[in-house]
């Protein structure tokens, strides 16, 4: 709406067009009255509390990468399953704020499978680190269901899956 609104004030600043037609071009329409595609309206998992989300997942890729980074070279031997999981775990964090923030279907399917595999990470290394504790003497951003970020990375996957549901591209017909 707010270009909606440059764009129509910039036209009747310089006289060089239809206010009123330069908003409905915007809205997607063309001069013959059908409908036009409409950028903008594409994408829209980038837009409002998906701004958000993919502030978080930022949040999220740069702290499970610094944290992953600095065990992979200060204490590896420690717990080299964990530190391994934690450099995926930042790698599909890294995926997913990405592809959140790209337009597209490719994007939006990237976006959907590096969420799921976050879910199934999750899921799966939570579930390990509470029966096979040996192999997770060191927590990871995943262990004990994401405990030590306060279950965020339990509840960013799910939140993740409803929010590009809400936002899956329309059916294309033809």
């Amino acid at each position: 709406m707010e270009e909606a609104e440059n764009v129509s004030a910039k036209s009747s600043q310089d006289g060089t067009g239809n206010p009123a037609e330069s908003a409905s071009r915007i809205a997607g329409q063309t001069d013959n009255g059908t409908a036009g595609t409409a950028p903008a309206a594409t994408n829209t998992r980038n837009t409002g509390p998906g701004r958000l989300l993919i502030a978080v997942y930022a949040v999220f890729a740069i702290s499970a990468t610094a944290r992953a980074g600095y065990q992979i070279l200060t204490k590896f031997s420690e717990a080299p399953l964990a530190y391994l999981l934690s450099a995926f775990a930042a790698v599909v964090y890294v995926v997913a704020t990405v592809s959140l923030a790209k337009p597209g279907r490719t994007a939006f399917k990237v976006s959907v499978s590096a969420v799921l595999v976050e879910l199934v990470g999750v899921l799966v290394v939570g579930a390990l680190s509470v029966f096979d504790s040996v192999n997770f003497p060191h927590e990871t951003v995943w262990s004990l269901f994401g405990r030590g970020y306060g279950f965020i990375p339990l509840l960013l996957p799910i939140l993740g899956l409803i929010w590009l549901y809400r936002r899956r591209p329309a059916a294309q017909h033809g």
